[in-house]
């Protein structure tokens, strides 16, 4: 999918490591999902990752402003018969501001993620889908799994 002109998509730096913790946070929030950035401290954590390329990101620039983004955070994981490489990619982060949805722009950013991911010869790419995203994410060739979590209390 390509973006209208008034659309550009650029890489995200270090620098926007408080951006992405404030598109997380309202991603959360939209799924009504009580989040804190003060609490969680993404911001904190994703910086030094996106300075070492664990975490790549991409942002959608619309009249000088961001209004989306996404991100890949490429994951330490052990070789298996599906994918011997020891690397997966998570796909995360994926925000679009209400006034500019239904444009294709999470679209756009998770093709840019697919593309990054396919560039870097990794076959595993996840993600946890929102109930919005969901039907983005099928439309592209995501598959549900049996994934599941168990939140132990460590008090």
């Amino acid at each position: 999918m390509t973006l209208t002109p008034s659309y550009t998509l650029r890489p995200a730096t270090p620098a926007d490591a408080a951006l992405i913790a404030a598109q997380r946070e309202a991603m959360f929030s939209a799924m009504g999902t009580e989040y804190r950035e003060e609490v969680a401290q993404f911001a904190a954590w994703v910086q030094p990752r996106l300075e070492a390329g664990t975490y790549l990101g991409w942002m959608v620039v619309h009249t000088g402003e961001v209004v989306a983004g996404a991100g890949l955070l490429l994951m330490d994981w052990p070789p298996h018969f599906i994918d011997p490489q020891p690397i997966r990619g998570y796909l995360l982060n994926v925000y679009t501001r209400p006034d500019h949805r239904g444009k294709g722009l999470a679209r756009t950013l998770t093709e840019a993620a697919i593309a990054e991911t396919r560039r870097r010869g990794i076959r595993i790419l996840t993600l946890h889908a929102s109930e919005f995203g969901r039907p983005v994410y099928q439309k592209l060739g995501f598959e549900p799994t049996n994934e599941m979590r168990l939140v132990l209390d460590n008090a």
